[in-house]
């Protein structure tokens, strides 16, 4: 048995990153900070909702909504700005000011209290948007800096884990604090202000994070660097496609949050311990979706889930308009009251699972932002994606209010959301293909096979590589490119792209057509051209040297194709086989592959990857020879 096949690659597990200095100060001073701004917001919130409180002229449930809206408007107007600043400046400096200034704030907000004055409340939740829309671009700016790339997925699941574990936390605080027939006041303004202060010294623990931009010149102006900021997101499509999905899921979240006291009351009838409930489910469920996200994606970056979870947030809002479509009730049901009905259970379990497919939508998607964005640019890239994020909010509550004036109910409102959710989800999906490629590579290998993989760790994590395999099947390639932690660019025969099923999928994700030359030289150039540039831009590029699937299930001749490029382009070479896939439906055992129906699912397969080879030391035959000892054939 050859050392790879005595090698299980055990992958780091995401919770170890809480025990590493470089991850756990941020991630406790993102989650208190998360923690603050719930006790006050759902504290507040719930006091509009249900004790009656008016300002600006606005009964409570317009009131309820234009809260929200103050909340996130500082994102719409000084994202540009602060996102130069989080770029242009080392980033745990920043956060202490940031969390010095959270302290100020909760202190202004303890004296809005005592007075009983709702301007200088609704005042105090622009300036926790303020210090939210400083933060989010060093956030997202500062985990690319200390995680690696196969860490990025396990960090933002753990950050958004956290995060909604906070807010849940927050939530009930703020709920128990809103519903105490006490004072309230005292209560309120000591938790915001321990928590404030705990936050602040946590953040001093926070690891040097050096100015990725330190020469950058600011622009002072926020109109002309907001728009210099949205054009320069276009100039990365999947990125920009990705920003896209996220702004619409805070368009969506921010629909069915700002609602739920509301709908709490005049739809499920349950008082303000049914709000917080209902509240602590949805993040309960954001949390769950968030880690499951690790899981699911094997440590990669796997945008295949993105679908998944679009597709799980239309269905279980849809359904949850269909589990109560009422409205017009009157608060009279405790939170034991309200889950004593059993008809109230498929509400709680709708909410959660619209938490769990946001955490398994969103997680991905941030992911993709930072893994793809050039790192000099990242902290303003979010800075534009908050910009989205704050522009679609804002449109959301006005979606909201527009509705409401026109005595649609809040199901109503809810279930539109979803059907809305269906036509976003079509038309980024549309534009971006490889998405949709990523969903159907996801689900073919997490369907038919069961996959065993043994030595990853050898495929170097960021320079340019060469896989050679042996070719088994028509889902070789999926296989290989669903189980990489990095994107892979395939090199195949330019036959299998005229196949009717698999060809146009092979074309959607960008694969390398080549030809031998004595059929079409011209493309078997273009296709040398194609590596050597894949190649020098560091990416990683999979051939299959035998030129063609097995017939008989062995392992054939290697050609010289592999040879002619590491002499165009010297970079190390990883050999690999895959061991099970021989009489599978995409195999040609029987003959004709993909004939009749798949009759095996979840089928043992292996994928070994044996130790990198130096350019050098590349040949065809030895290579030939690694790769079936890799296989063990005839064994």
């Amino acid at each position: 048995m050859s050392k790879s096949e005595n090698t299980i690659e055990q992958q780091p597990h995401q919770f170890a990153l809480l025990k590493q200095k470089r991850f756990l100060p941020f991630f406790l001073t993102q989650a208190l900070g998360a923690l603050n701004d719930n006790i006050f917001k759902n504290a507040l919130v719930i006091m509009i909702g249900f004790r009656g409180i008016s300002a600006l002229g606005l009964d409570s449930k317009l009131l309820v909504t234009a809260a929200a809206v103050i909340f996130i408007l500082p994102f719409f107007l000084f994202s540009a700005t602060v996102g130069q600043l989080a770029d242009k400046f080392e980033k745990s400096r920043s956060i202490r000011f940031i969390k010095l200034a959270e302290i100020g704030i909760m202190m202004l907000a303890s004296l809005g209290l005592y007075l009983d004055n709702p301007i200088m409340l609704l005042t105090v939740l622009f300036l926790l948007g303020f210090q939210s829309t400083v933060f989010g671009p060093i956030k997202y700016g500062l985990l690319p800096q200390h995680l690696e790339e196969d860490e990025l997925v396990g960090g933002n699941a753990l950050v958004e884990s956290g995060t909604f574990l906070a807010i849940l936390i927050g939530t009930i605080i703020g709920g128990a604090i809103a519903a105490l027939e006490g004072d309230i006041v005292f209560w309120l303004s000591s938790a915001i202000l321990t928590v404030s202060v705990m936050g602040y010294f946590v953040s001093t623990k926070i690891p040097h994070t050096a100015s990725v931009a330190p020469e950058l010149k600011i622009n002072w102006n926020p109109f002309s660097e907001t728009y210099r900021n949205l054009k320069f997101l276009k100039s990365n499509k999947v990125v920009f496609l990705a920003i896209l999905g996220i702004s619409w899921f805070w368009f969506y979240g921010a629909v069915f949050l700002a609602q739920i006291a509301n709908y709490t009351q005049y739809s499920l009838a349950g008082k303000e311990t049914v709000a917080t409930l209902i509240l602590a489910v949805f993040s309960i469920g954001i949390g769950i979706g968030s880690v499951l996200c690790e899981r699911l994606s094997n440590g990669r970056v796997e945008i295949g889930l993105v679908p998944i979870g679009a597709i799980g947030l239309s269905v279980f809002a849809i359904d949850l308009y269909n589990a109560n479509p009422q409205t017009g009730m009157e608060a009279i049901y405790s939170w034991k009251e309200f889950i004593a009905m059993s008809h109230n259970w498929r509400i709680l379990f709708d909410i959660a699972f619209i938490g769990i497919f946001g955490g398994i939508y969103t997680v991905p998607l941030y992911s993709l932002v930072q893994q793809r964005s050039d790192k000099k640019h990242l902290s303003r890239i979010i800075a534009g994606n908050n910009i989205l994020n704050a522009l679609f909010m804002v449109v959301s509550g006005l979606f909201s209010m527009i509705l409401l004036s026109f005595d649609y109910s809040i199901p109503q409102l809810f279930l539109i959301t979803g059907i809305i959710n269906i036509l976003v989800a079509i038309y980024v999906f549309t534009k971006a293909p490889e998405f949709i490629t990523r969903f159907i590579t996801w689900c073919l290998i997490n369907s038919l096979y069961r996959i065993r993989q043994l030595n990853l760790s050898s495929i170097p994590k960021k320079s340019g590589c060469v896989l050679v395999c042996n070719h088994v099947s028509f889902v070789d390639a999926l296989i290989i490119g669903g189980y990489c932690k990095r994107n892979v660019k395939f090199v195949m025969d330019y036959k299998i792209f005229k196949l009717p099923i698999v060809g146009p999928f092979f074309k959607l994700i960008g694969a390398i057509p080549i030809a031998p030359a004595r059929e079409n030289q011209a493309l078997m150039d273009s296709a040398f051209d194609s590596i050597a540039k894949a190649l020098e831009q560091d990416e990683v590029v999979c051939i299959f040297p035998e030129g063609k699937l097995t017939a008989d299930g062995q392992l054939g001749e290697f050609k010289q194709g592999i040879e002619h490029i590491i002499q165009r382009t010297p970079v190390p070479v990883i050999p690999m086989a895959l061991k099970g896939l021989w009489g599978s439906w995409f195999s040609r055992k029987n003959g004709m592959a993909m004939t009749g129906v798949p009759r095996k699912y979840m089928s043992k397969i292996e994928l070994v990857v044996g130790e990198l080879i130096p350019a050098e030391e590349v040949n065809r035959h030895t290579l030939r020879d690694k790769v079936f000892a890799l296989h063990g054939y005839g064994l």
